[in-house]
């Protein structure tokens, strides 16, 4: 039943990761946000298409999203790795939201996805790596950059506060899926044509 288990936990923090909040949100106004600014489905994007409110709301369920399975999976399969287990919940979890099966696996950038599932597992060095991102958005007003700089900070707050190496190696891999996920944000960083956060897209 080990093997069971373990699909059983990939599956269900997939489908649940995929369910694609900001879609269906801007769909139920008559918007599909793939045609709206960047064309990203998260909450940033909706923001932009339906305000602030609405944008934080998506927010707040694609973390918990994220948090669920993660906090979850340990309570229902205490026979397994614990270590392994969430972090195995987390990568499913993320993917099923940037490469989510309903919307033919184009999805977000899995930002607020990742500090959902960080938060059930490495509580303190995400809590590091959000002071980076508040201090980079409030400097620069640009939510990618302070994306990607919260990201490479992932594994660095890891290893100075838990110095677990397994911990370490998965959150290099997420924080080089996050940078890789913003490459558009980064050429459009490069070219001086990205949006910040309370100005008007020109």
């Amino acid at each position: 039943m080990t093997a069971a288990n373990w699909i059983i936990c990939v599956v269900a923090s997939y489908f649940l990761g995929s369910i694609p909040t900001g879609f269906i949100w801007c769909w139920a106004r008559g918007i599909d946000i793939r045609t709206v600014g960047s064309g990203n489905i998260g909450a940033t994007n909706v923001m932009r298409a339906l305000g602030k409110p609405i944008g934080i709301t998506v927010l707040l369920i694609d973390a918990a999203k994220g948090f669920v399975p993660v906090f979850a999976a340990p309570a229902f399969f205490p026979q397994l790795d614990r270590t392994v287990l969430q972090i195995v919940c987390c990568v499913a979890v993320v993917a099923g939201h940037n490469w989510t099966c309903w919307l033919k696996f184009k999805g977000g950038k899995g930002i607020a996805t990742s500090a959902g599932a960080l938060l059930a597992m490495l509580t303190m060095p995400l809590l590091c790596v959000l002071a980076v991102w508040g201090i980079v958005f409030a400097v620069s007003r640009y939510v990618s950059l302070a994306s990607i700089a919260a990201a490479a900070a992932l594994p660095v707050a890891t290893w100075l506060i838990t110095h677990d190496r397994t911990f370490i190696i998965f959150t290099v891999v997420l924080s080089v899926l996050a940078i890789y996920k913003h490459k558009s944000n980064i050429q459009r960083l490069l070219a001086g044509t990205e949006n910040r956060i309370g100005t008007k897209k020109t």
